[in-house]
């Protein structure tokens, strides 16, 4: 798959290059990862990072349903809105399966 459309999803509004957010993006994918795969002690604070993740990419897959950008098979609006649903989804699943929901956040 080409960076292209992964550019394309990335919000006018961004002032950053949109290269540069794929890229970026795509390393801390793979940092986050490896480090789920091998930092087993510390896998609730990865965990609330991938949730981060998830919320820093949300406006993304907004992007890509308000503009009806086409790409990665969402070609309706129908299939970007359900993705749009599910993204709350992959946030409460990093934080659940990595018992990132159990940190103490307060004091």
């Amino acid at each position: 798959m080409n960076r292209i459309a992964f550019q394309a999803q990335v919000p006018t509004w961004l002032p950053l290059d949109p290269d540069f957010v794929v890229l970026a993006s795509g390393v801390v994918e793979i940092v986050l990862g490896m480090a789920l795969l091998t930092l087993w002690h510390y896998r609730a604070y990865v965990g609330l990072a991938a949730a981060l993740l998830f919320v820093a990419i949300f406006p993304g897959n907004i992007n890509q349903f308000v503009n009806g950008i086409d790409a990665f098979g969402l070609d309706t609006d129908l299939a970007r809105g359900v993705r749009l649903l599910f993204q709350p989804v992959l946030v409460l699943w990093a934080l659940w399966s990595t018992g990132a929901a159990r940190l103490k956040w307060w004091g």
